[in-house]
């Protein structure tokens, strides 16, 4: 139960990465994606879909820090 649950952890990770390529171009969409993302591709490290949330956690972190660059470039120019 306990290893199916992980499995489940790995798979919604990959999605949310593959999610997250979309997400970035709106913030409010995209850090609360790549977050629990990451957060989900944590959990399934040690599940039979290792290589799976290994690749989602990857997606999402680079995600993450492209929507914060988009974030920051948006600020900026609304400011300058």
């Amino acid at each position: 139960m306990a290893d199916k649950k992980k499995n489940v952890y790995a798979t919604v990770s990959f999605v949310l990465g593959w999610c997250g390529i979309i997400a970035w171009l709106l913030p409010i969409v995209g850090f609360p994606v790549t977050i629990v993302g990451i957060i989900m591709g944590l959990k399934g490290q040690d599940s039979q879909l290792q290589s799976k949330a290994k690749t989602g956690l990857i997606l999402n972190i680079v995600f993450l820090v492209v929507t914060a660059l988009n974030s920051a470039l948006g600020i900026f120019l609304a400011l300058g």
